[in-house]
């Protein structure tokens, strides 16, 4: 369950705030090991790969063949926080926010990023008769349609999540750190989910399907997803749209949200302006050549529960994500909604 944020912050100003998501290169945490240099390029895989991170190979309910790669959290001290980093669509991968997922697992972070259907290595259909899979085309994304989409953020069926008949990408990694928590290895109430460019419109949806979950007699299987952050977030694409995340309780009014975007983003400042509505009394945020500002009505910017923070910078969603400094913003968020010596 979310911790209360505001024992973190207490009594802090808005300039406070604004400093905690300033511009700070992300640096390992004491006895954590350097896993790779901030200095190599994005996506260098041969340089860019943290040393005890692993691919897997899963599978989605309509058999896609899903390649993920797992970043464990040091050994050496406690999960700040279990992620799904879902990259942006298009030209995007597990490799194009690599040198994130690196920097959050060095920060304490258990992490997770997928290769989306139609990206990276997830390009084939599984099947029993392994003459029939190497006779399947490829899936690609430039092919992808709005259905193909809606599957990624897709986890419905039933009324018993580990049976659900539609588990989809973002689903199928879920399952993955289901069984990882029952291991000990990630903690599901510190799960965050980051998506970049069209990957927040997915994870936003998946994160509304996951909150939809009704309890069972055993006790809850959904309302795990405890924050959610953007990277210059995608309105609409290809039919997909955030609207119907945004009608969702927990992404009007509920969860904690955190939007990055660099300048120039129209529909960060859409998404920010939406969320400056929906919560009136909630929300803090620093846009390029303004004052850091906050609801009128907010106490203390720490007891906010949407951030907007836009920074001068030309690059977009993917590129924006691998920048130092969005690490280290993502670390601060985390820290602010998940930590805390009292439980609501």
């Amino acid at each position: 369950m979310r911790s209360n944020p505001a024992r973190l912050f207490q009594g802090v100003s808005v300039i406070s705030v604004a400093i905690a998501f300033a511009a700070v290169p992300p640096q390992p945490a004491q006895g954590q090991p350097v896993t790779a240099s901030a200095e190599k390029p994005a996506g260098d895989s041969k340089t860019s790969v943290a040393q005890d991170s692993g691919q897997l190979r899963l599978q989605t309910s309509d058999g896609v063949d899903l390649a993920v790669w797992y970043y464990p959290a040091p050994k050496n001290g406690g999960i700040q926080a279990s992620v799904i980093l879902v990259h942006d669509v298009g030209e995007g991968s597990h490799a194009s926010v690599e040198r994130l997922a690196i920097a959050l697992q060095r920060g304490g972070c258990a992490v997770v990023a997928p290769d989306l259907r139609g990206h990276g290595k997830s390009l084939s259909r599984a099947a029993g008769d392994t003459t029939v899979a190497s006779k399947l085309p490829p899936i690609r994304a430039e092919a992808l349609r709005k259905s193909d989409l809606d599957l990624m953020a897709a986890a419905r069926g039933g009324t018993k999540r580990d049976q659900a008949l539609i588990r989809g990408d973002i689903e199928t990694v879920r399952d993955f750190l289901v069984e990882k928590a029952a291991e000990g290895e990630v903690d599901l109430d510190r799960l965050c989910v980051v998506g970049s460019g069209v990957g927040g419109t997915l994870a936003s949806l998946w994160t509304a399907a996951d909150w939809s979950w009704p309890p069972l007699a055993s006790g809850p299987q959904g309302r795990q997803v405890q924050a959610v952050a953007f990277v210059n977030p995608v309105w609409a694409y290809k039919g997909l749209s955030l609207s119907p995340a945004l009608a969702a309780e927990p992404l009007k009014t509920t969860l904690p949200v955190m939007i990055l975007a660099g300048s120039g983003e129209r529909d960060a400042l859409k998404l920010a302006d939406q969320m400056r509505r929906f919560r009136p009394r909630g929300w803090f945020e620093h846009r390029l050549g303004a004052e850091p500002a906050k609801a009128k009505d907010l106490d203390s910017p720490a007891d906010a529960s949407s951030f907007f923070i836009q920074v001068d910078s030309p690059l977009s969603a993917d590129k924006l994500a691998t920048e130092p400094e969005t690490a280290d913003r993502l670390l601060k968020f985390f820290a602010l909604v998940l930590e805390g010596p009292e439980k609501p």
